[in-house]
């Protein structure tokens, strides 16, 4: 997720790659981040030593073992003030974010975030909510650059949980749709590289009407059925299949799991 966020504002030349730092444990497996032009490290301290904007990408499990090695790579006259942590931690609040971050400095600024990985091609989604220090400027300035991977909405922590199995999870859920058109294409007799480009044009073309006509999805998708036509015969298949209601339960599976995630 950290590297589609990266991506997406590179290819929109919102920062230079000259001022993004990466660490993780190995460099070895950094090397798709050296590729793009930005600096890569084992140390976490010196990304927070030559950044005030920091993005959390670790897995929830592993906060406390990045914030430790924070600590022991830090130099020792470093003062951690007008840092901004973004976190993409699935399911950690903002109040475990402060207890864990309190360490490195009381009375930090923690922004919770959402992404997706299509930001990396600038049409991601992506949900961000404050705490209560984040100023109104800190707001600006990441909805800038979150905004240029795609779209970006505040919301309150209240639906975070929920909100974010949509966007975050979503791309999973779709590409499955996507295959799935494609191979019905294929059984009735098209190529299989033109059942791809298609049925994902498909779910282009659709999410762009929704999103351009605000027009509810119920009417566009009435708007293609035709009385006895073929749309309303597909459409059938797709109720007697429960698709909708598979969905439903798809979002709601991942919603569970990331509360999960956030109590370990």
């Amino acid at each position: 997720m950290s590297t589609a966020i990266a991506k997406g504002i590179l290819k929109n030349d919102m920062f230079p790659a000259t001022k993004i730092w990466v660490s993780g444990p190995h460099l070895a497996n950094l090397k798709h981040w050296e590729e793009m032009g930005v600096h890569v490290t084992t140390k976490n301290g010196q990304v927070l030593n030559n950044c005030n904007i920091i993005f959390l990408g670790v897995k929830p499990g592993m906060l406390n073992d990045a914030i430790s090695d924070c600590i022991k790579t830090l130099p020792a006259n470093f003062v951690c003030e007008n840092v901004l942590f973004v976190s993409m931690l699935a399911g950690i609040t903002i109040d475990h974010l402060h207890k864990a971050l309190e360490v490195l400095s009381e009375g930090l600024h923690v922004v919770r975030i959402m992404p997706n990985t299509p930001m990396s091609v600038g049409a991601g989604a992506c949900l961000y909510t404050p705490d209560d220090r984040t100023t109104n400027g800190e707001c600006e300035i990441l909805e800038k650059l979150l905004s240029s991977c795609g779209i970006c909405e505040k919301v309150s922590e209240q639906i975070m949980n929920a909100g974010g199995a949509l966007p975050g999870c979503g791309p999973a859920f779709m590409y499955m749709v996507v295959e799935a058109l494609a191979d019905g294409a294929v059984k009735q007799g098209v190529p299989r590289a033109m059942a791809i480009r298609l049925a994902a044009q498909v779910l282009v073309g659709s999410g762009e009407m929704v999103l351009k006509t605000n027009k509810h999805p119920g009417i566009l998708k009435d708007e293609v059925c035709s009385p006895g036509g073929s749309t309303i015969c597909g459409v059938t298949a797709l109720e007697n299949g429960k698709l909708r209601a598979t969905l439903i339960n798809a979002i709601e599976a991942a919603t569970l799991r990331t509360k999960e995630l956030g109590k370990q």
